[in-house]
Order: structure tokens, then C-alpha cells, then sequence
């Protein structure tokens, strides 16, 4: 049986330099090449994590929908609380923690500048 081995989310947001930009700036983030002039897609990566950025289509619907789940990505770090330090010396924008959830993981939630949420996590023994 075929092994899965990562998954690269892609987020559909109306300025994709922008948004680039905000990954690099304030997340950490490296931006990787422009496709399209105006750029439509990119990808940013930090370490073993790629997040595709793509153009919406129609610019009146919403990024993120109301109601929406509450992550639109989960993504593992070895250091939550390092790496709470460096963002918000970045100004990010902090939505909770770090703080030790009841399923065994520490977690850090922060939105970015389309309101989308990440949510980074360690798990504690």
C-alpha cells in the first residue's frame, strides 16, 4: 500500500504578493517563485512546511468562510513556545497561547493577514 508522505495546503486568498510578503515578514517564512503577471500562485516554505498561496477567482467571496473550521492548518514544531517569542517579536497577529490542551498538545494559534488561522503545536507528555 502506497505510503502518504506530506501534504502542502493551499490557501486561496485576493493578493497573493501580499500575502507572500506577510509569510516572509512576519511568519518566517522563504517565498518561492511567482507564477503569472500579476502573480496568481506561489508557495512559501520554512523548514519541512510548504503552504501553496493561490488567487481567488472571484474576489467577493470570502478567504476564509464563516463558520469555517476553527484551523486551516495544524502544523507540528519542535519549540512552541521559541517560536511564540519570535512572532510576536515579529508583530503577529496572536490569537491564543501557548497553552497545554487537554489531548496532550501545546499549541500556539495565529492569525494571518487574511484572517486565516495556524495553529502550531508540540505535543507534551
Amino acid at each position: 500500500m502506497a505510503r502518504l508522505l506530506v501534504a502542502f495546503p493551499q490557501f486561496r486568498v485576493a493578493d497573493v504578493v501580499k500575502t507572500a510578503e506577510y509569510y516572509r515578514d512576519v511568519l518566517g517564512f522563504q517565498i518561492g517563485d511567482y507564477a503569472g503577471d500579476p502573480p496568481v500562485f506561489t508557495h512559501v516554505s520554512r523548514d519541512y512546511v510548504v503552504i501553496q498561496i493561490g488567487n481567488l477567482q472571484d474576489k467577493d467571496s470570502p478567504t476564509r468562510p464563516p463558520g469555517g473550521v476553527a484551523h486551516n492548518a495544524y502544523i507540528w514544531t519542535d519549540d512552541v513556545d521559541a517560536l511564540a517569542e519570535e512572532l510576536k517579536g515579529r508583530g503577529a497577529s496572536i490569537i491564543a497561547g501557548p497553552l497545554d490542551r487537554h489531548y496532550a498538545c501545546r499549541e500556539l494559534i495565529v492569525a494571518d493577514c487574511n484572517g486565516l488561522v495556524l495553529c502550531f503545536a508540540k505535543r507534551i507528555t
